[in-house]
């Protein structure tokens, strides 16, 4: 038997402790850091949609929220 390859593997909601499904990608960067045309990406289910992207609206790191099959392959 194989491994999955990063790519065969479900993506997981970024929420501390969260192991649901990704269906959200929220992209972002922290312009004191970042080039402006940077993005990472934090993955978000349904349920932490929206606490995730106030946490980062509210440092005013959040650049656009897309759906998972929509989403660039993801930053680092």
């Amino acid at each position: 038997m194989t491994s999955p390859t990063p790519a065969d593997e479900a993506l997981i909601c970024s929420a501390r402790g969260c192991r649901a499904p990704a269906v959200w990608a929220l992209r972002w960067n922290n312009p004191r850091l970042h080039d402006t045309a940077r993005r990472k990406t934090w993955l978000a289910c349904a349920d932490h949609r929206e606490s995730l992207g106030a946490f980062l609206d509210a440092r005013g790191f959040l650049r656009e929220v897309v759906a998972v099959p929509q989403s660039p392959t993801l930053e680092g």
